[in-house]
């Protein structure tokens, strides 16, 4: 039975040629021949996909979608309904396999051939994703299967799989899948001891814990997910990232069927659903697994903490990413006193706000411990409050940190990774190695007796039992400090004023029209060349000079971008890479993801200079005689040009090569781009002045409310 024509809407048919929508109505208007609507309404036209391909190329308009954008195109012509990407999840795996030459060579073939090629790689393979069943590839799938090779060869078989992922996402609907940040993910495995071999995520999402595991040394990981597209994506991602790692994946609800009830592990990460009512709370009422009390109906947490330590050896690690609430719900009092009393619970961290997704929420940091029969006595819990460390800069001495330690959180702009894991971590390896000797930092961590902790509330959140007493704070010094952040203040005040000063001309009675050019061309024309990092691959020995020499080199990342501060990452402490563009003076560099807020692109300054390529940005390197880098620089981060250039639903990707610039004399182009520099000194000095006058905020509210400094003398006192 023959198949349904496939059929696109305008915004795909742009990104297919590689133009804007507007482009595109453009043919429309003017274009007789252009395809008819084959389908949809008067305002949302469908056409026939084949017709349009056509019709491009009759115009000499080749497709110049990215080989990931195709992929997703064409999944969204297949019959809907949950399972259309599945199949073709271990075909990533498969084509991850091969040389960028056998799969060339693969996409060359007629497509009977290749169909029956796909079916004996995916055959291979079927039982190392999990309720993926074997669908027999016929010569209609044939397109499809292309789009994937291509993807997998020209960018990562981790982007194809992304783009499956996702569609799967889409299809069935799901809410609250959301991926734990890569740095994240990194500090919570290296708060495990550095000999921990086999580790477990229950609910492993997209993978993201267990790889970061496999990075610190971990052999056997071990995932389970209530979404069977979760659980086959984590599967595949992990034996990309850990060819030699043992790696078992399976899909179901973990709570109410345990996929790894034996053997017991060395360690669990997890970042589990929160506020699930429906967790299973009657039918797992005499649970074993409640060693601890039954947990509340509402305190779906608990019941992931207490399944994480049910899973480990005496003396095994668990390190939860939980919400605030459940460190003080008067709901789950009991079974905090229990995990409390029993020494299972060593450490609560908190963490700032946008550390992770709900992003308006500081999360929590949970790190237990099975006890351990004839083992040393827990007489006391860490609590640090990293979410107060974000505030302000980390004090050198303990009389540095007096004033910070009772502030209320005062905004950044930026979160600094490196100083948030290095507050974490370094106050978890000096109380874990001698909890006795633990030397408090006054509003910063603090080791907590059991005894009192086990009151009416058990309240476990890090920001109470940190907080530093009134009687540890030296009124003089607060005043000091008042004083100093009153003339900064005073002084970025000024700058702002000095950077906002200036006129500017309307271009006449209407905007001015530019005659403008893709990144794409320009980069075929020689004017630029459009740069990015390669991801590590299966071949240990790629790439391992350049590795060996890089080692150390600061690393620049999206989120630095957005938040308008120095390479906040270290090669090799973050995700691996076989290659990377060093960044040059005069580089412009542009983030991949978008629709997360911040800014998208900046101008490499003298901190950027000679640092790596994170994987998740754009490097522009311009030709200074044909190309000013701040005009480049101010046009390309324009927000109606990103969005313009950008794909996806899920996950939206910066396609580079559909950014536009006008075509202007490079004369004219210096004079445009020095008021794209004057506009970004008025950013950073705004940033700066809001910074400042946030902080001078909170440094009189915690003077006066501590009691350490007097209101100043008024005309009506």
């Amino acid at each position: 039975m023959p198949q349904p024509s496939a059929q696109v809407t305008a915004a795909e048919i742009s990104r297919i040629a590689g133009v804007t929508r507007a482009t595109v109505s453009n043919w429309r208007r003017r274009h007789e021949d252009f395809p008819a609507p084959a389908g949809g309404t008067e305002t949302s036209p469908l056409y026939d996909l084949e017709t349009v391909r056509a019709w491009l190329s009759s115009r000499g308009q080749t497709a110049a979608a990215a080989p990931a954008e195709e992929l997703r195109t064409l999944l969204r012509l297949r019959p809907t309904g949950a399972g259309s990407a599945v199949p073709l999840l271990p075909l990533v795996l498969a084509t991850s396999r091969r040389t960028p030459e056998e799969l060339t060579a693969l996409a060359d073939l007629p497509d009977a051939d290749l169909a029956a090629r796909a079916d004996a790689a995916v055959a291979d393979l079927a039982d190392t994703v999990p309720q993926t069943e074997a669908a027999p590839f016929t010569a209609a799938d044939a397109g499809i299967v292309r789009a994937l090779i291509h993807c997998v060869r020209e960018e990562s078989a981790q982007a194809a799989l992304d783009v499956l992922a996702e569609r799967e996402l889409d299809d069935s609907a799901s809410t609250g899948t959301y991926q734990t940040p890569n740095r994240l993910a990194d500090l919570m495995a290296r708060l495990l001891p550095a000999d921990t071999a086999r580790v477990l995520d229950p609910a492993c999402g997209s993978g993201t814990l267990l790889a970061a595991a496999a990075r610190h040394g971990a052999r056997e990981l071990y995932g389970q997910d209530a979404l069977p597209v979760q659980a086959q994506r984590s599967a595949v991602r992990l034996l990309l990232a850990t060819p030699d790692a043992a790696v078992s994946v399976q899909a179901g609800d973990s709570l109410r069927h345990d996929a790894f009830p034996q053997p017991p592990v060395d360690a669990v990460l997890c970042n589990p659903p929160y506020g699930d009512r429906d967790w299973g709370h009657d039918e797992l009422a005499y649970d074993p697994r409640w060693a601890y009390g039954v947990p509340p109906r509402m305190e779906s947490e608990l019941a992931w903490t207490q399944h994480a330590l049910a899973h480990l050896h005496p003396g095994g690690y668990a390190v939860l990413l939980l919400p605030p609430a459940t460190a003080a719900r008067a709901s789950g009092r009991r079974v905090r006193a229990e995990l409390v009393r029993s020494g299972a619970l060593r450490a609560v961290a908190a963490l700032p706000p946008g550390t992770a997704t709900p992003l308006h929420i500081g999360l929590q940091l949970w790190i237990l411990q099975t006890p351990e029969p004839n083992g040393p006595d827990r007489a006391s819990v860490l609590f640090v409050d990293a979410g107060a460390e974000r505030q302000q800069e980390r004090p050198r001495n303990r009389a540095e940190s007096t004033l910070g330690s009772l502030g209320t959180p005062r905004r950044r702009d930026a979160l600094d990774w490196d100083e948030l894991t290095d507050t974490v971590l370094d106050h978890w390896t000096a109380f874990r190695s001698s909890p006795e000797s633990f030397s408090d930092e006054p509003g910063v961590a603090r080791a907590v007796s059991v005894l009192d902790l086990l009151d009416e509330v058990v309240d476990l959140t890090p920001a109470r039992q940190v907080r530093a007493l009134p009687a540890d704070i030296d009124p003089a010094q607060v005043a000091r400090q008042t004083e100093d952040h009153r003339k900064q203040l005073t002084e970025h005040a000024d700058l702002l004023a000095e950077a906002a000063q200036g006129t500017w001309q309307p271009t006449g009675d209407s905007p001015r029209q530019w005659r403008t050019a893709t990144l794409s061309d320009l980069a075929r024309g020689g004017a630029l060349e459009i740069l990015r990092a390669a991801t590590e691959t299966r071949e240990k020995t790629e790439g391992a000079q350049w590795r060996a020499e890089n080692a150390g080199r600061p690393v620049l990342y999206g989120t630095d971008i957005a938040d308008g501060v120095p390479a906040s990452g270290t090669f090799l402490d973050s995700m691996p890479l076989k290659a990377s563009p060093v960044i040059a003076e005069g580089d412009i560099l542009v983030r991949v993801f978008t629709g997360d807020g911040g800014s998208m692109a900046r101008l490499a300054d003298e901190q950027d200079v000679g640092v790596l390529l994170g994987h998740d940005l754009y490097l522009l390197r311009p030709d200074p005689t044909r190309l000013d880098p701040w005009f480049l620089a101010g046009f390309v981060g324009a927000h109606d040009n990103i969005t313009g250039a950008s794909t996806g639903s899920t996950t939206i990707h910066l396609q580079p090569g559909r950014l536009r610039v006008p075509l202007v004399p490079l004369q004219e182009q210096r004079r445009y781009g020095e008021a794209f520099r004057r506009v970004y000194e008025l950013h950073t000095a705004a940033r700066q002045a809001t910074e400042l006058a946030h902080e001078y905020a909170d440094l009189l509210t915690t003077g006066l409310t501590a009691g350490v400094l007097l209101p100043p003398e008024t005309a009506s006192a």
